[in-house]
């Protein structure tokens, strides 16, 4: 349930309480008591990005907002030098001839600022970023799930971190645990807000879903991936897929730009019990908002031996896209925990957050080439 006019505090919110998803339903004053603040929670006083204390460093996030714009994911923006920033930045290096170290070094500052971009954005929140159909509390059982219409999210504060690509604890932290949130009001985000929402030839539902995660409509355009066991990270070139033949018509500019690396992105691919399909495939047809046929049988660690349909939501096991492969059963989607991306296991398939998936359904035509190495 929710409120278009409801507003809560962010560090109320981030506990995801029942009591919060009551209080979403309500009017809430402007001003919270002292009791309500931080300090009078008697928790630790909140640091500026980028000062002592924080544990946002203003230099790497900064860096994860240009890397972003250049078509090089880290994932989550949170400003952490973790291992999808330099998985990322990696592959950033690559695709401009510097040296790849994953280091930060000033070569590499120079070519992440020629995006031209502020780090933060203050944005006021509307309908699009804090209304919604949310389920509060999140049921854990898939039984339960499958009980429900729609796998939404749990409060206004998970959706907007996913708009802005980011986490909540992020949001939190560039703002302040008493910061409100709600219609109306006002927040530092991520500066990932699109330079165009033209999503024309976006089949289906696709189009509104991109702007619900504020995927820019102008992306670089690529015709084939590259998903090496051994690097954790989805590679978009341009050219001809290695081994393969031009195909007829292609310009001789297509032909000499093979093995160009456009975009990168961050996945989780594949466990010991199902591991990545070592191959060649083809991505045949897209999937937004898509339902999930639950088979326990295909699944690591199955939380039921019932085979079940779930609704779709952002919050589905596949989050909001299934890019569908030739290899049965298998496909490239989006997840309901961008956090892990990278770090948990999945059941076989490649797994992007949700933004990402969105951002490679629109830079590659249905039909390209995956290719998955060891």
């Amino acid at each position: 349930m929710f409120s278009r006019s409801s507003r809560l505090t962010l560090g109320l919110l981030g506990t995801a309480t029942a009591a919060v998803a009551m209080a979403q339903a309500s009017q809430q004053p402007a001003q919270q008591p002292a009791s309500n603040t931080a300090a009078g929670r008697g928790e630790k006083a909140w640091a500026a990005p980028g000062t002592p204390g924080s544990p946002i460093e203003g230099e790497f996030f900064h860096a994860q907002v240009l890397m972003s714009a250049h078509g090089f994911s880290p994932g989550v923006i949170d400003g952490k030098e973790g291992e999808s920033f330099k998985l990322a930045l990696r592959s950033f290096q690559r695709a401009r001839g510097l040296e790849a170290t994953g280091k930060l070094d000033n070569e590499t500052r120079r070519a992440l600022l020629q995006a031209n971009r502020p780090s933060t954005v203050m944005a006021r929140l509307g309908p699009d970023d804090v209304g919604g159909q949310y389920v509060h509390p999140f049921p854990d059982d898939p039984e339960k799930q499958a009980e429900l219409q729609f796998l939404g999210y749990r409060n206004m504060l998970e959706k907007v971190a996913e708009r802005y690509h980011t986490t909540p604890d992020t949001i939190v932290a560039l703002n302040g645990p008493d910061k409100l949130i709600g219609n109306g009001q006002v927040l530092r985000l991520p500066n990932i807000v699109p330079t165009s929402r033209d999503y024309s030839g976006v089949p289906g539902n696709g189009a509104n879903v991109l702007a619900a995660l504020n995927v820019d409509g102008q992306q670089q355009q690529g015709d084939y991936v590259v998903v090496d066991k051994s690097e954790g990270v989805l590679k978009v070139y341009r050219g001809t897929p290695p081994g393969e033949s031009p195909s007829e018509g292609e310009s001789g500019d297509a032909a000499r730009a093979a093995g160009q690396l456009v975009a990168a992105f961050p996945v989780t691919m594949g466990s010991k019990q199902y591991p990545l399909p070592i191959g060649r495939w083809k991505a045949t047809t897209y999937a937004f908002l898509p339902p999930f046929k639950y088979q326990p049988e295909l699944l690591n660690n199955p939380k039921t031996d019932k085979e079940l349909r779930l609704p779709p939501g952002p919050n589905g096991p596949v989050g909001v896209a299934w890019l569908d492969l030739t290899k049965e059963h298998y496909g490239i989607h989006g997840t309901d925990e961008p956090q892990t991306i990278g770090r948990a296991e999945s059941s076989g398939c490649i797994r992007m957050t949700n933004w990402d998936v969105l951002r490679l359904a629109r830079m590659m035509k249905p039909g390209f080439t995956a290719i998955f190495q060891a």
